[in-house]
């Protein structure tokens, strides 16, 4: 079964705790602080397989999470970073965030790899917040919560040439005849359901390969019939390569078949009516075809080649599978692909900075903080220690926390609600 579009859920690793411990050696008084900190969370990274050609893989198994950082140990022992959570991909595969539809990675070509979500910090022990002041502080970090997200993984089949045209115009008797692909043929629309790929090799060896795409119909860049499922994959095409069923064993004129297939490609992307394309007049070999075949070239405005051949009789066959080589020969890689080329740039992207925190009020009177900074403290804050405590009390006020609060109407005893925990307001 072909799998080309799924939605996962991805959890990077949360980092380690850190540790509150103290030197207790014989001789040594007054040792010191000496807990070590928490290990990094594991990553969740995409890594291009070019063995694999479909995300099979995904459908049974839509959840990946990473492995937590572990905790540190007394005598200023790091904890262990976990290692990455590495998922194989196909190549061609785009990966894009659900929520916000950011492309998050664009993997082309073998073993290129990808960071989806990023690990946690791992917390800090209490060595880290010595002072002369404070020379033995009781106070250590939890680790920090790894990155979550829910993505929408999508296939793109890389071919150098994709086949286009209607339902049951020849496209997979074509691609049967000239490679060693064996897709499925039957005098019915919609045969084809996914993208079949076949490695074609001309008479004086040169080799490429080409790509049976569902058949189109009118509207399917708004995604009616296959729609979206087919126009995805000719995205990464660099020779369009068009079947016309010059017959018309549909009732169907061809000239007018093409016309629409062409509008289709520059309705869903513009860019696509920039790629070489080619003609193949098929089913030459029918009655009528050699009439239809003059009066579709005095239509054809465009300076588009033509070929007249037939899957069934092979006629024509080599003239086109030349054409094509010689095309690719001089076409340049799709857009999409500079990527591989990026490896010294580096992107900055404006991000809005969000709030580190809103405030809202609960149908029973509650304050309700929320916002991924102040529940990123919470998380790291060990509530067991006085002094992590008082030091996210401080946070808090140094976030503006308390005035915001009081500006709301907050008041002696109110319920402050974070997460799940529940606080007493005090002024």
């Amino acid at each position: 079964m072909f799998v080309d579009q799924v939605s996962v859920y991805v959890k990077a690793g949360d980092g380690g705790n850190g540790l509150a411990a103290y030197r207790r050696e014989i001789y040594v008084p007054k040792g010191g602080p000496a807990g070590g900190d928490g290990g990094n969370g594991g990553d969740v990274i995409f890594k291009v397989d070019e063995g694999l050609n479909t995300l099979m893989d995904f459908r049974y198994n839509r959840h990946f999470k990473a492995k937590r950082g572990e905790n540190g140990m007394s005598k200023n022992k790091h904890g262990k970073n976990a290692d990455p959570l590495v998922v194989e991909v196909p190549p061609g595969t785009t990966v894009k965030d659900e929520e916000t539809g950011e492309v998050i990675a664009d993997l082309t070509h073998h073993e290129q790899e990808a960071v989806i979500v990023k690990g946690g910090r791992g917390g800090r022990g209490n060595t880290r917040f010595a002072t002369p002041r404070n020379p033995a502080p009781e106070l250590s970090e939890n680790g920090e919560p790894g990155q979550e997200r829910t993505i929408k993984v999508e296939l793109k089949v890389i071919a150098d040439v994709g086949l286009v045209g209607f339902p049951s115009v020849g496209k997979s008797t074509l691609l049967s005849v000239i490679s060693a692909a064996k897709p499925k043929i039957a005098d019915y629309h919609f045969t084809t359901l996914a993208p079949n790929l076949g490695v074609v090799e001309t008479e004086d060896q040169r080799s490429f390969v080409i790509a049976d795409l569902p058949g189109l119909i009118e509207g399917a860049h708004e995604g009616v019939g296959l729609g979206h499922q087919f126009l995805r994959h000719i995205e990464r095409t660099r020779v369009i390569l068009h079947v016309v069923d010059m017959a018309g064993t549909e009732q169907r004129d061809p000239y007018e078949d093409l016309v629409k297939i062409n509008q289709e490609l520059e309705e869903y992307d513009s860019k696509l009516m920039e790629r070489p394309q080619i003609i193949a007049a098929n089913k030459m070999d029918m009655p009528g075809a050699e009439e239809n075949l003059q009066a579709f070239k005095e239509k054809l405005d465009d300076d588009y080649p033509v070929y007249p051949i037939s899957s069934v009789t092979k006629e024509g066959l080599q003239e086109v599978l030349y054409a094509i080589a010689d095309t690719l020969e001089q076409a340049p890689a799709p857009a999409a692909e500079p990527e591989e080329d990026a490896g010294e740039q580096v992107v900055y992207r404006h991000q809005k900075e969000e709030a580190p925190f809103t405030i809202t009020r609960d149908p029973d009177g509650a304050f309700v903080l929320s916002g991924p900074r102040i529940e990123k403290l919470f998380k790291m804050t060990d509530f067991t220690k006085d002094e992590a405590v008082q030091r996210f009390s401080r946070q808090l006020r140094q976030m503006g926390v308390d005035d915001a609060l009081r500006k709301r109407g907050a008041e002696d005893g109110d319920t402050i609600r974070l997460l799940d925990t529940e606080f007493e307001f005090m002024d």
